[in-house]
């Protein structure tokens, strides 16, 4: 059953009516920076992840997910309990939904005179990891990459009475390996160019 998600997102576009959604089904939702900003503009509560974490965004923002009481409630494996008695005695709560979408590298790079700087900046590390771990851990985590995947895990979940089959899991698993997999071919293709010009 999905009792809580983190929402973390570039493209916001249809999150309005998926959040709420998640509300409805009775979702605890977690959140970071301007997603979280953009959700209370909405009318929709939320939890801000260093207030979960009691950890701050550090460094620009460069640090926010990145915190063993964000991977610990992804990656643990609800029916081994080991695992589960792990996460009671450090005070992790499991998370069920991850909806991140990465940082626009790929359209920073093609930007005209677009700064070296600014392509870094636009690396992203703590949404993709974030991926990666909800994607490993399918079985437990319904992980959407994709805006587009918004309608079909609302029905599922509606199907299901709030939980998303086996098979549309794998599928969405599926599409963050594919999508992390380009997103790191852009970043080596384009440091490499960096290497070719020097």
């Amino acid at each position: 059953m999905i009792k809580r998600a983190i929402i973390s997102l570039s493209d916001k576009s249809g999150i309005k009516e998926f959040a709420q959604e998640l509300v409805f089904f009775g979702i605890e939702i977690f959140s970071t920076g301007g997603t979280a900003k953009t959700l209370r503009e909405l009318g929709i509560k939320v939890t801000d992840v260093s207030e979960y974490t009691g950890f701050p965004e550090i460094m620009d923002g460069r640090v926010k997910t990145l915190h063993p009481k964000i991977h610990g409630g992804l990656l643990a494996r609800r029916k081994n309990p080991q695992d589960m008695k792990i996460l009671s005695e450090l005070g992790i709560v499991t998370i069920d939904m991850v909806v991140v979408n990465l940082y626009p590298f790929e359209a920073t790079i093609s930007k005209k005179d677009v700064s070296f700087e600014e392509a870094i900046e636009n690396i992203d590390i703590g949404g993709p990891t974030m991926l990666r771990s909800s994607a490993k851990n399918f079985e437990d985590v319904v992980v959407i990459i994709d805006p587009n995947d918004y309608k079909v895990v609302t029905e599922s979940m509606k199907k299901n009475n709030g939980d998303v089959e086996r098979t549309l899991r794998i599928r969405l698993a599926q599409k963050v390996f594919e999508t992390t997999s380009r997103y790191d071919s852009a970043i080596s293709n384009f440091l490499k160019s960096k290497i070719t010009n020097t």
